[in-house]
């Protein structure tokens, strides 16, 4: 909006605010009186009306219909109590039930000895009534009458104050438009100029007869001519600063002493979740982190920040800062996230392999130191190798599982997918396990005749089959089951391991497929598990495109569900959205 505009329409709008607060005024002042007078008049009405009523309450009702007919005002009589004794809407007789008057306020007023003034909408004629009750007669003399009148000479004098006010509203804006125009127009020529110094054009300069604004052309024609040289090494420094802080891995941010964001690279951008052109909010409001935020604010205060790492939107961030000498601060922001992670994973490998390790190592240690020093009998000698031999298996088990997932996740195994019955490798499973449910009296059972063949890596569906049964046996009681199912589910092949063991809490669920992860560390390594089961069986089946799930509670036992895509280009398609 140009200088002149601004200059009209604030005029306008004043005289605008101005009429319409004097109409106001008057309008409420002339209601006001005009209201008082004609609640005056019905006073009088009102005494004339008692003063007019017979002494025998028999002769009221006709008394009180001939003064309504003369004053076409609505007359009522009410006593004491708040019942209507006598009202002139009512044909002359007697009175239908109408509600007590005794909550008026009107003739709560005249019950209390003085005049009651009340206005109200009526219900029963649509539009403003003013009631004015006085004491007497029956107890209340009650006139009422329309401000149908009050509100037309209220109207007739807002119509005539309009008038005069859109008369002076339109001759002030060409008043105001004239002056703004004489004004704003060598302004805007100047403004032009100005952005013709920073485009680098040639500047026209006007001349306005205005003393103050040819001053201030003056003061730009002298700082046009030393701009022109700083201009150029401005941009090449800018140029340069601007390269070398976008080629930057960190985060970089700067602020001035405002604290307003003058510079935030592209990985600045990134880590703090905004694009290449939004708007980025000052410095302080930045961060939403307390620690963060106590960053920013020692910087802004002069004190610089080095090496203090901090959590952000569950980001590890190492953060240097540094206030700048004319105000404002620079932040550095080192990702640590990765490394952190990294970190993790690699000490939580290791303690949980340690740990894996450590029990059957110390049996083994155990009892060959046991063979060694002493001489026991045949058949404790050979219990204890059977010990060592069982620890040594178990070992064993857990190597070859780390192998498998160490290879799987290093991507140097890829499937090779073929129509597999899986009813067929379901039975291979179960001759393998045969001996062991038995030995426990769990039963096995195939769901998987009607089930179509699923294109899979058949070594890799029978290691997870062999992975889930052998799991679920471990913790189903004797007198079980353990059934694996197979069945057609959105365009794939669903195959699912269920039993009917001691199940796994609800908080346990989502980190089941987790290496090392047992919902029952204990029970796990007393039946001799490596933890690592349901882990490779999830990178198996992801492997092929498909997706693991698990439903289970305490008591109900658990199903693990493995969904296959039905088919070579299914299976490229879901690896891809994945």
């Amino acid at each position: 909006m140009t200088f002149g505009s601004r200059l009209a329409g604030g005029t306008v709008l004043v005289v605008i605010l101005t009429v319409g607060v004097l109409v106001g005024a008057a309008e409420r002042a002339v209601r006001h009186a005009l209201e008082a007078d004609f609640a005056n008049a019905l006073e009088s009405e009102a005494r004339l009306t008692r003063e007019g009523l017979p002494a025998d309450s028999v002769g009221w009702d006709a008394t009180i219909h001939r003064f309504a007919r003369q004053s076409r005002h609505r007359i009522t009589l009410i006593d004491r109590t708040g019942r209507v004794r006598a009202d002139s809407d009512f044909p002359p007789g007697p009175l239908p039930p109408i509600e007590n008057h005794a909550g008026r306020p009107e003739v709560r007023a005249a019950l209390g000895g003085s005049r009651g003034v009340a206005s109200r909408r009526s219900a029963t004629v649509g539009h403003d009534l003013m009631y004015v009750a006085v004491p007497g007669g029956p107890g209340v003399v009650r006139i009422a009458a329309s401000l149908e009148q009050v509100d037309a000479v209220v109207r007739g004098g807002q119509s005539a104050v309009a008038g005069a006010a859109l008369l002076a509203i339109v001759v002030g804006s060409l008043l105001t438009f004239i002056a703004g125009r004489s004004i704003s127009r060598p302004l805007a020529e100047l403004a032009g100029a100005a952005r013709a110094i920073a485009a680098g054009a040639p500047p026209r300069f006007p001349r306005s007869g205005v003393t103050e604004i040819d001053a201030l052309v003056q003061a730009l024609r002298q700082m046009h001519g030393e701009l022109g040289e700083r201009f150029e090494d401005l941009r090449r420094e800018r140029a340069e600063s601007a390269a070398l802080v976008e080629s930057m891995t960190e985060s970089v941010v700067a602020a001035d002493g405002r604290g307003h964001i003058v510079t935030a690279n592209a990985a600045a951008r990134r880590l703090l979740g905004y694009g290449e052109h939004d708007a980025l909010p000052d410095l302080p409001e930045l961060f939403r982190v307390k620690a963060a935020r106590a960053v920013v604010d020692d910087v802004l205060a002069g004190e610089p920040v080095r090496d203090r790492e901090l959590d952000l939107d569950g980001r590890t961030l190492l953060v240097n800062a540094r206030p700048l000498p004319a105000g404002g601060a620079v932040l550095v922001l080192h990702d640590l996230t990765q490394l952190r992670r990294l970190e993790t994973v690699r000490r939580d490998f290791v303690a949980n392999v340690s740990h894996e390790l450590k029990t059957p190592l110390t049996s083994i240690a155990g009892y060959t130191e046991t063979l060694l020093s002493d001489t026991p009998d045949p058949d404790t000698a050979h219990r204890f190798l059977g010990v060592i031999q069982a620890n040594a298996r178990r070992m064993h088990r857990l190597v070859d599982d780390l192998l498998d997932l160490s290879r799987i996740e290093a991507g140097r195994w890829h499937p090779e997918p073929v129509w597999t019955d899986v009813a067929a490798i379901a039975r291979e499973v179960y001759t393998n396990v045969r001996a062991h449910a038995e030995a426990r009296d769990v039963e096995l059972r195939i769901a998987a005749d009607a089930a179509p063949v699923v294109y899979a890596d058949a070594d890799a569906l029978r290691q997870v089959l062999t992975n889930l049964v052998d799991n679920s046996l471990r913790y189903t009681p004797r007198g079980g089951t353990v059934t694996c199912e197979a069945a057609p589910e959105n365009g794939g092949v669903s195959i699912t391991v269920r039993d009917t063991g001691s199940g796994i809490a609800q908080e346990h669920l989502p980190r089941i497929f987790e290496r090392f992860y047992r919902a029952d560390p204990s029970r796990s390594r007393d039946e001799g598990g490596t933890g690592l089961g349901l882990a490779i069986v999830k990178h198996l089946v992801e492997a092929h495109g498909g997706r693991v799930s698990a439903e289970s509670s305490l008591g109900d036992g658990t199903a693990i569900r493995c969904w296959f895509p039905a088919g070579a280009d299914d299976a490229a398609a879901e690896i891809t959205s994945r």
